[in-house]
């Protein structure tokens, strides 16, 4: 029996994994250049705005923005305890601007009830403008024209002047702007919903889970990161909201309904614009936890496939 020849070795080239330095490069600088127009526009409107503002809070200014004085934080010393339309501390409860938006974010974000999610996709297609509008219809002390005090005065009785009235003027306008609000949360939380498996809900009661224990400890923690969102958009809505109070009540009667960006807009074109630019740089800060908590909470995530 004839030995067997050994096997013959055919030379392999070396296989070169990732790309060349050159190639990279060239791929950065593309993306960059890609991006530049955006990068232009973001730091025309965005970032160097929001550098003059927070430069400008810690300014004396005039109508022209100019930066006239350097008063340090004085414009939010004076916000804090000697502004009583930004906040009023001398009785109980508080009152001022910082306060009604707190009374916002309680009642706005969690005023979420079955007869408001009726009328779901109707105020999406509606600007704030136009809901204020709509609204000065609905709230109008003349029962010929006010829709709800039109049903009180078919019920016998007396008409009430929602907007007129310190103790019902902010409760009226953040019940409008709920009805505004409720399609975008309702179109977020409702995709998410449809994207919880079915599998997973049948499985769990085939294992003899109730329905409440689904809903808590299955539906509600897939939930979690939409809940999140549409909480977030919420609550940055709340800090800014202005263009419904403007249209509805211009802050008043008196400064009742006056919140933060309306005190902001006030003071800036009243002569006052170090104490505007204070007022938005507040906002920021008020804004920028919750942000940096819902970047934090993205990352945190993770995808299951």
């Amino acid at each position: 029996m004839s030995a067997q020849a050994p096997p013959i070795q055919v030379p392999q080239s070396k296989r070169r994994f990732g790309r060349s330095g050159e190639g990279r490069l060239r791929e950065r600088v593309e993306g960059v250049l890609f991006a530049m127009p955006a990068i232009i526009v973001l730091a025309l409107f965005v970032v160097y705005p929001a550098y003059y503002t927070i430069r400008l809070a810690f300014y004396q200014s005039d109508y022209l923005f100019a930066f006239t004085g350097w008063v340090g934080l004085d414009n939010f010393k004076d916000l804090l305890t000697n502004s009583p339309d930004f906040l009023d501390l001398s009785h109980f409860p508080p009152e001022g601007a910082l306060i009604n938006n707190v009374k916002w974010i309680i009642l706005y974000i969690t005023f979420y009830e079955r007869l408001v999610k009726s009328i779901i996709f109707v105020p999406m297609a509606i600007s704030a403008t136009a809901v204020g509008v709509i609204w000065l219809l609905v709230y109008s002390p003349d029962p010929n024209i006010g829709t709800l005090n039109a049903v009180i005065h078919g019920l016998g009785g007396n008409p009430v002047s929602w907007l007129g009235k310190p103790t019902t003027v902010n409760y009226a306008i953040i019940a409008a702007y709920v009805w505004a609000s409720t399609g975008f949360a309702m179109v977020v939380l409702s995709a998410a919903l449809k994207g919880i498996s079915t599998e997973i809900l049948e499985a769990a009661r085939v294992d003899g889970a109730g329905e409440w224990n689904i809903f808590r400890r299955i539906m509600l923690p897939m939930l979690s990161l939409p809940i999140s969102i549409v909480s977030v958009w919420l609550f940055i809505n709340v800090i800014k909201v202005f263009d419904i109070i403007y249209v509805m009540t211009s802050g008043g009667p008196g400064t009742s309904s006056r919140v933060i960006a309306y005190t902001m807009f006030t003071e800036t074109f009243n002569g006052h614009a170090g104490r505007g630019a204070a007022v938005a740089v507040i906002m920021l800060l008020l804004m920028l936890p919750v942000m940096v908590l819902n970047v934090k909470r993205f990352r945190s995530e993770r995808v299951v496939s």
